[in-house]
C-alpha cells in the first residue's frame, strides 16, 4: 500500500502573495520544509528579500523574494516573468496578502442610546476610503494575482490555488465591517473561481484563520500599556474552546494538506483553522 506524503510538493513552484508576514512566513516555512521552490510576492522588496533568505538558509530549498503590488496587474506581470525566468513554471499560488484599516474600524462594539450622540465612534462614523482600502487589499488583491500567477497552470492543466479567508467570513466580528465582508467575498470567489476552472485541472480552495495576533489586528486584540489582551482580546479567547489564540504554525498543515495531491478531489472548500470557534455558540 502506498503510503501518503507531500513529497508531490518537492520541485513546484508556489507563489505566495503575503508571504512575508506573520502567517504568510510561516506557510512558507511549511513548504519550504517538503521541498518546493517559493517566491513571496511583496510590495516591499527588501522585507520579502531578507524573509525569503533565511528561510532558504534554514531549508535548503529555493525561496526568492519578489517585488509585486497585488492591485497592479502591470505588476504582477512583471513578477511572473521574473519568477518563471528564475524559478519555472508557476504550479501554485497562495493568495495570503490582506488586512483591515483603522479607518474602517468602529471605536464601539454597538450603537447604545448613550452613543448616540457620537456617532463618530459608531458605523455611522467611517470612512469610505478606509472600506476601499480593506476591499481592495483583501478581495482585488486576491482577484489580479489569480489572473495572473495561474496562466502557467492553464497552460498546463495542472495547479493549486489556495486562498486564505477569515472566520470572519462567517461570523462577522463587531468594529470591523469592512475587513468581515471582504472575508466573506472571498469565500464566494473560491467557490465560484474552483467551478470555473474544475475542468482545466486548477484546483481552488482556501483556509479560514480564526484568531491569530498578527501586525493588523494587534491594536484591537492587545493592550500595549499591559502586554495582556485587552478586553476584546479576552472576549475572543473565552469564545474559543482551546482557550487561545493561533499559533502561526498552526496554518501549516492545512496549508500543506490542501496544495498537495493528497486533497486531489477537492475544490471549491474552506477549511477553518480556529481553535473550534465556528463549532461555539457562545454557551
Amino acid at each position: 500500500m502506498k503510503s501518503l506524503s507531500f513529497n508531490d510538493l518537492s520541485g513546484k513552484v508556489c507563489v505566495i502573495t503575503g508571504g512575508a508576514g506573520v502567517l504568510g512566513s510561516a506557510m512558507v516555512n511549511a513548504i519550504a520544509s517538503v521541498g518546493a521552490k517559493i517566491a513571496i510576492a511583496d510590495i516591499n522588496k527588501e522585507v520579502a528579500d531578507k524573509v525569503a533568505s533565511e528561510i532558504a538558509k534554514e531549508s535548503g530549498t529555493e525561496v526568492i523574494g519578489i517585488e509585486a503590488n497585488v492591485l497592479e496587474k502591470a505588476s504582477l506581470e512583471k513578477a511572473k516573468e521574473e519568477i518563471n525566468s528564475r524559478l519555472g513554471d508557476i504550479d501554485i499560488l497562495i493568495n495570503g496578502a490582506g488586512g483591515n484599516s483603522p479607518q474602517a474600524t468602529t471605536k464601539v462594539e454597538t450603537m447604545t442610546e448613550e452613543n448616540m450622540d457620537n456617532l463618530e465612534d459608531t458605523f455611522y462614523g467611517l470612512e469610505m476610503e478606509g472600506f476601499d482600502k480593506v476591499f481592495a487589499l483583501n478581495f482585488k488583491g486576491t482577484l489580479l494575482p489569480t489572473m495572473v500567477f495561474t496562466r502557467d497552470m492553464l497552460k498546463n492543466k495542472k495547479g493549486v490555488v489556495l486562498n486564505v479567508s477569515s472566520m470572519n467570513a462567517y461570523k462577522p466580528l463587531t468594529k470591523i465591517p469592512a475587513y468581515s465582508a471582504a472575508k466573506a467575498s472571498i469565500n464566494n470567489f473560491t467557490e465560484w473561481l474552483a467551478v470555473h476552472l474544475a475542468k482545466v485541472g486548477i484546483r481552488v480552495n482556501a483556509i479560514a484563520p480564526g484568531f491569530f495576533i498578527t501586525h493588523q489586528n494587534r491594536f484591537l486584540v492587545m493592550d500595549e500599556k499591559t502586554g495582556n489582551y485587552s478586553a476584546r482580546g479576552q472576549k475572543i479567547v473565552d469564545n474559543t474552546p482551546m482557550g487561545k489564540f493561533g499559533e502561526p504554525e498552526d496554518l501549516q498543515g492545512a496549508t500543506l494538506f490542501l496544495i498537495s495531491d493528497v486533497s486531489k478531489f477537492i475544490t471549491g472548500i474552506v477549511i477553518p483553522v480556529d481553535g473550534g470557534y465556528s463549532a461555539f455558540g457562545g454557551v
